[in-house]
């Protein structure tokens, strides 16, 4: 029953004080309680720290109080122990004189029934136990033991007699049922007085730190949602602290931020006309240059003609064109015969310049919607949408011919040379250009093989 009202009396006392002096529900003063567990703000952190150097102060005074009170009570029972012994010596020596156990024996049962007396030892002379009695069992030892000791004595003819010793313990138990209710006191009150030093803390902290930070916190975040510098911290505790000069100097800032908020967008603004001004400029230039870039990254820097990547990404969406209109359409690979030679005895100059006639003969031959790239170092290929085997072989046979009756006159050096072909046509079953460009492939070099010069499809 004492353990529960020491529960008890202090957690209802830490309930009634929070809820008096912060004045909020009970499930807030549970809330405070675990904040102030688990803290995560400046102020409840500061209030645990003093709270927790408070609260080992208390403990180690009431600690200090109840060792006083203990060796107090302590040297008090000693005392009577001592009293004690100079009453029943006397008696207790006369009954060891005369063997007279049977009396001793009634003698030292009344004293084990003393509330102060927890045991008795007689002994003799020589040091053996003559009585030993104690009130509790081996299984039940008190904490401590303590005990006073005094000589058993007769005086016959003047001479005095040893008998032995008598020794009578007291022990913590005893002590403690003398305390307890002083223990109980001093625990009560200070648990009390934590309790109510608790309250005051969360009140005081509440009241002086923690409310007028929120309230500061509320409002920065106001200003900030607002996006507006004209807005000011306005705190309703008015007194002269530090939270008055952390808003005087946030009012301040924000005034500075303000101005200097009105210069940059002037300045801003004047950058802006500029710019875009420049920006009008500068586009109408970018655009030419990006359709230059665009058009000499999809082409060959030699000859003009549309390099492999293009060619191919062209003429798929060109094939694909085709076969949803389901038009014809033919593909023609064609080939340098013997270039290596050509640039090997000529020098590779004369071997740009029999590439670059190459392509400005072909170009010559072609429709407008023709396509022509070159896919290799001396190949070259045509996709020719809407046009069938028989016309593709027309084209690719003036190609060759016209080739072949070239006489080119470059530095003084007359150079001829010929060219092969390989001709496929787009059939049914076919879904992308790289199917043509196998099968047009093997013609070519079933053109070379047959001796070049020649088309083959």
């Amino acid at each position: 029953m004492v353990y529960k009202c020491l529960f008890f009396i202090p957690l209802t006392t830490l309930i009634h004080y929070h809820q008096l002096l912060v004045n909020r529900p009970l499930k807030g003063s549970f809330s405070v309680f675990s904040n102030f567990l688990r803290p995560n703000n400046l102020s409840q952190k500061m209030m645990r720290v003093i709270f927790v150097i408070y609260l080992g102060v208390a403990c180690l005074i009431t600690g200090i109080q109840f060792l006083t009170e203990y060796l107090k009570t302590q040297d008090s029972i000693l005392t009577e122990l001592k009293q004690l012994e100079e009453i029943v010596i006397d008696p207790v020596s006369t009954n060891l004189w005369q063997y007279d156990y049977k009396q001793l024996d009634v003698l030292i049962n009344g004293l084990i029934t003393m509330p102060i007396i927890e045991g008795v030892d007689i002994t003799d002379k020589q040091g053996n136990a003559i009585v030993s009695k104690r009130v509790y069992d081996s299984s039940s030892e008190p904490i401590s033991m303590f005990e006073t000791t005094s000589d058993l004595s007769w005086t016959l003819n003047a001479e005095v007699v040893g008998l032995g010793t008598m020794t009578l313990y007291s022990s913590s138990n005893v002590i403690f049922d003398r305390v307890w209710f002083s223990f109980a006191l001093i625990a009560l009150t200070a648990i009390i007085k934590l309790s109510v030093l608790f309250g005051l803390f969360i009140w005081a902290f509440n009241r002086y730190l923690a409310l007028p930070l929120k309230e500061l916190m509320s409002q920065v975040d106001e200003v900030q949602l607002s996006r507006s510098l004209s807005k000011r911290i306005s705190l309703s505790d008015e007194h002269d602290n530090e939270l008055s000069q952390l808003q005087a100097h946030m009012n301040s800032m924000l005034a500075s931020m303000e101005n200097d908020r009105q210069r940059l967008l002037e300045d801003e603004k004047a950058q802006r006309e500029w710019l875009e001004q420049a920006v009008t400029e500068r586009t109408a230039e970018l655009q030419l240059l990006n359709e230059k870039l665009k058009d000499l990254a999809a082409r060959d820097s030699l000859t003009g003609a549309l390099n492999r990547g293009s060619f191919f990404e062209t003429a798929q969406h060109l094939f694909m064109l085709c076969y949803r209109q389901k038009s014809p359409a033919a593909f023609i690979l064609m080939d340098l015969d013997h270039f290596k030679r050509i640039n090997d005895e000529y020098g590779h100059f004369i071997g740009d310049q029999v590439l670059l006639h190459f392509t400005q003969t072909i170009q010559s031959l072609l429709r407008k919607s023709d396509l022509i790239g070159r896919v290799g170092g001396e190949e070259f290929a045509l996709f020719l949408p809407n046009a069938g085997m028989d016309e593709a072989f027309q084209i690719a046979d003036k190609i060759r011919q016209r080739i072949k009756e070239s006489l080119l006159n470059i530095d003084g050096q007359k150079v001829t040379y010929t060219v092969s072909l390989g001709i496929e046509a787009a059939g049914p079953d076919d879904h992308s250009i790289d199917q043509l460009f196998k099968r047009a492939d093997v013609k070519l070099y079933q053109a070379k093989d047959k001796g070049r010069d020649r088309v083959e499809m």
